[in-house]
């Protein structure tokens, strides 16, 4: 028989430590290319808020527009097949908010090429 191993109990990963910005490369292609033509770039927002949900651990996802744009840039047939993004988790102040904080994805401008590049903490200069 083979001995169980013991199990080391986790603490829950929490999103309320520290406020972070990272900056990802999201492969969009894998995500949307069996789906029909008018259907590509609205699923392709849809998995980036996906996927912000999931590396940030919040569920309140604010798209900006330059996002929006840049997947939308050549229509809604063809977003682009890798896009590199940065997702800022901030506080979330108003006093009504169900959540504590929140995550704003943005286009990282200037990118030319995708090879090799790796995800990054971004410091804050604020």
């Amino acid at each position: 028989m083979v001995a169980t191993k013991e199990r080391k109990t986790r603490t829950p990963r929490s999103a309320l430590h520290d406020v972070v910005t990272r900056e990802y490369t999201i492969h969009l292609h894998k995500r949307v290319h069996d789906l029909s033509f008018k259907k590509k770039a609205p699923k392709a927002i849809k998995e980036i808020v996906k996927f912000a949900q999931k590396s940030m651990g919040v569920n309140d996802v604010r798209v900006s527009p330059g996002l929006n744009q840049a997947v939308w840039a050549r229509g809604v047939r063809s977003p682009p097949r890798r896009i590199r993004v940065r997702l800022e988790r901030k506080r979330n102040d108003d006093e009504g908010a169900k959540e504590k904080l929140y995550v704003v994805a943005s286009v990282v401008e200037g990118v030319t090429s995708f090879k090799g590049l790796q995800t990054v903490v971004v410091e804050n200069d604020e």
